[in-house]
């Protein structure tokens, strides 16, 4: 798929957040995030947030979406939303703009709530300077 994404799958990866924010497990901070990625064949794929008592092993919504997509097969990432319930919704936390940052730095990041707050963002706006493959 070209990156520009039809209006259509966007709207399905927002629903396809929207639905696995109802799963999120975040008995410690009540914070459910729910993320659908798109990837470059129009897939989507979708995680949310795992909290754990010992807290530094909590999983966020965005790296489970990864974690899908690259066990799907699929690590061509051309958009990500993020739903959180938040006004104005969240972005995407430090350690989520890392592990997006292997993504393509132009991929745009959508991030909106129930309510449809939408807020649109650029990776490299988000983690500029990213440490990454080439910083070595």
């Amino acid at each position: 798929m070209s990156r520009e994404i039809p209006s259509e799958l966007i709207e399905e990866a927002v629903a396809a957040a929207l639905r696995v924010r109802e799963h999120a497990y975040a008995p410690y901070s009540k914070f459910h995030v729910g993320a659908a990625l798109i990837d470059s064949n129009g897939g989507i794929h979708v995680g949310c947030n795992v909290e754990n008592a010992s807290y530094g092993l909590t999983n966020c919504a965005e790296r489970a979406a990864v974690a899908a997509a690259t066990s799907a097969g699929n690590r061509d990432i051309v958009m990500c939303v993020v739903v959180t319930e938040t006004s104005p919704p969240a972005a995407p936390c430090g350690a989520c703009r890392q592990v997006l940052s292997e993504c393509d730095p132009t991929m745009r990041i959508l991030t909106t709530n129930p309510q449809r707050e939408d807020t649109w963002h650029m990776l490299a706006d988000l983690l500029p300077h990213a440490f990454g493959p080439t910083s070595f």
